[in-house]
């Protein structure tokens, strides 16, 4: 049987963004790759990380299993490393969360408002102003035409709710935590996302077994720009290297 691979996306995002990523992986795994709660087809229940662990416990009962997830993914599969038994674990984008109670308890009304906003505007005019945060500078057309087309596959409803349940300001920071995952990790981020690259920096530090890869040419979602490149950088995570480029 195939090692099962879990892939996690982002907030807006629906299983079908990692698809391109998916088909080049090829044979290797049996990549798995759920809706997460307030996403696409994914029934609606309150999302909580320890929710969501349980049900990424039962879509692989095998254990260990490797966990890959993207952003907003990143940060539930960061939560569910505490706890679920893996072999390795691939953040893309992610972030432990905000360390200073204030600044977290900012971004929570923050994530509040813009919940609030997505059920009053509606998909389809979210979508687009999402589109053009400052994050996703650089990416070419069709890659920004299919991530809004992907974004349609959601309810204003579903997408607010994910926000509240699993926005940053929602999540307990776990910097110090980092020292007790001894798997491997490999931080996954692309060349034109300077933030996420820099946490990556930070993250590497503290961890005892971590890699970083840099995706040439890419911005803050990799996986869309260059699926190839993150495919084979998660087939070859774990290696001894300690930086890469794929």
């Amino acid at each position: 049987m195939l090692p099962p691979l879990i892939l996690l996306h982002g907030f807006t995002q629906t299983r079908q963004s990692w698809r391109r990523t998916a088909t080049a992986l090829g044979s290797r795994y049996r990549a798995i790759t759920p809706d997460l709660p307030g996403h696409g087809q994914a029934a609606l229940r309150t999302p909580s990380f320890d929710a969501t662990t349980a049900y990424l416990r039962a879509l692989a009962p095998q254990e260990p299993f490797t966990l890959v997830g993207y952003s907003m993914g990143g940060r539930i599969a960061l939560h569910a490393a505490f706890t679920l038994k893996l072999d390795r674990l691939i953040l893309i984008g992610a972030s432990p969360g905000l360390q200073d109670p204030k600044e977290r308890e900012q971004r929570k009304q923050a994530d509040e408002t813009l919940a609030n906003k997505i059920e009053a505007i509606g998909v389809e005019a979210f979508a687009r102003e999402w589109g053009r945060l400052p994050l996703f500078t650089g990416q070419p057309e069709n890659v920004r035409a299919a991530a809004y087309a992907d974004r349609l596959r959601n309810t204003p409803h579903g997408l607010a709710e994910a926000l509240r349940g699993f926005g940053t300001g929602q999540m307990e920071p776990l910097w110090d935590r980092l020292p007790e995952l001894t798997i491997p990790v490999t931080l996954i981020t692309g060349e034109r996302d300077e933030k996420f690259r820099a946490l990556a920096e930070q993250m590497a530090e503290r961890l005892p077994n971590a890699q970083q890869v840099t995706i040439p040419d890419t911005g803050h979602a990799p996986q869309l720009e260059d699926p190839e490149g993150v495919a084979r950088a998660i087939h070859h995570s774990g290696s001894p290297s300690s930086s890469a480029s794929a």
